[in-house]
């Protein structure tokens, strides 16, 4: 086989490998995101924009720690001294800020299930924005998909009663800053790092005038909360990162798909764990979105496996 000839099966094999590393990356931050409220509940006394602050300020301290051991912080100072990208980033910050701060509301005042509806309909926005901005385009079967997803969010919306403004904030917070940290030209660890840049005055403000007002929680109540308080750093860094490589990696339709996973967990802790009711109606609606992620999830397994079977590399 001639070196021509060669070349694009090596590409091919590194598209795979790259994609599957992709969904892992992916996967994993979702996994994480859904068990989320299990760390949260425990600091359910802990005022939710002191929550924020304390994430922004910890994910600060470890996103730099990281990036000193890896003598990164080059990559750093030449994100930042590039203003079109310093724009986006102060965008994708804002945007984070708002899906933290709503999110850490909604479990502190036991909404786990409207959380997690905010989670299943950002997917849909997802979709929407690889459809749309990103010219991404879906087969028949990812309609249908994309079909049951919107028929069981709109049942979902609809036996509410109401409009899900918590669902919705973070659904369109979280898409529209999955979107802007796509495109993008950062990696994802020092693009986190400059978010948490531009939020740490405020975060460290009003930290600094709770504590001065001696309303602060770190420090004066019990030991465990302050590490969990230090440790929503970690926990805030990690899953985001994860996040924003594999997001370079795949479809953003996929990410959208994906993205269940974290909100199906939530659902699980919402009901099992913190007994939040769960009727008829909503189990109904449920039901309808995962019926779409099976038609997603084989759709993939489909054409994952159709160039196997022609002795080609998945693409």
């Amino acid at each position: 086989m001639t070196e021509s000839q060669n070349t694009p099966t090596l590409q091919h094999l590194d598209a795979a490998a790259a994609a599957r590393r992709g969904v892992i990356a992916v996967s994993t931050a979702f996994v994480i995101w859904g068990m989320f409220p299990l760390y949260l509940k425990p600091l359910t006394d802990v005022p939710a924009l002191e929550i924020l602050a304390h994430r922004v300020a910890w994910c600060l301290l470890f996103v730099f720690g990281w990036l000193a051991w890896k003598s990164r912080l080059g990559e750093v100072r030449a994100a930042i001294s590039d203003p079109a990208t310093l724009g986006h980033l102060l965008l994708s910050a804002v945007l984070i800020a708002v899906n933290w701060g709503f999110y850490v509301w909604a479990v502190s005042n036991g909404r786990v299930l409207e959380a997690s509806l905010g989670y299943f309909i950002g997917p849909l926005v997802n979709v929407l924005l690889g459809v749309v901005a990103l010219k991404e385009r879906l087969n028949p079967r990812q309609w249908t998909a994309v079909g049951f997803a919107t028929a069981g969010v709109t049942w979902l919306t609809v036996a509410a009663g109401g409009l899900p403004w918590v669902s919705l904030v973070l659904a369109f917070s979280f898409g529209i800053y999955g979107l802007v940290r796509k495109v993008v030209n950062v990696a994802a660890v020092p693009g986190l790092a400059i978010e948490t840049v531009l939020l740490a005055p405020l975060a460290l403000a009003w930290l600094a005038w709770l504590h001065r007002q001696g309303i602060g929680t770190f420090g004066h109540a019990p030991l465990h909360v302050s590490v969990m308080l230090a440790g929503s750093g970690l926990i805030t860094a990690l899953p985001l990162a994860l996040y924003s490589v594999g997001a370079r990696l795949i479809p953003y339709s996929l990410v959208g798909i994906i993205t269940y996973i974290g909100p199906s967990l939530q659902l699980l802790s919402g009901v099992f764990v913190y007994g939040e009711p769960f009727a008829g109606a909503r189990a109904v609606g449920f039901c309808i979105i995962w019926a779409g992620i099976a038609i997603f999830v084989a759709d993939n397994i489909l054409r994952a496996r159709r160039p196997l079977a022609a002795g080609l590399p998945p693409t």
